[in-house]
């Protein structure tokens, strides 16, 4: 398969996670977080297997899905939002070195 030019997707990863967060907080519908973390998640996931293929986008979307899960025990130790923007951070990263910067 030949790779295409990256269409970024740092957005669409920082949309999911931080959106998750402030959708389901605000409403106080957690299922709605859910729905916005997973809506990003596929188009992210859909650029990341038009540029990069299967493996990296398998890669990146446990790595999403990772940051996501490990952001609740995080809270814990070092707060809600804090955990949120690190999780963040690590999950954009990644997607931002694997698949954006091609």
């Amino acid at each position: 398969m030949a790779q295409k030019k990256a269409e970024p997707t740092v957005g669409l990863v920082a949309l999911g996670m931080i959106g998750r967060y402030v959708s389901a907080r605000a409403t106080k519908i957690r299922p709605l977080g859910g729905v916005v973390l997973g809506a990003a998640g596929i188009a992210a996931g859909r650029r990341w297997y038009r540029t990069s293929g299967p493996g990296t986008t398998a890669l990146l979307t446990t790595i999403y899905l990772g940051a996501f899960g490990a952001s609740h025990p995080l809270a814990k130790k070092i707060g809600a939002w804090p955990s949120v923007l690190v999780s963040t951070a690590a999950a954009a990263g990644a997607a931002w070195v694997l698949n954006d910067t091609k």
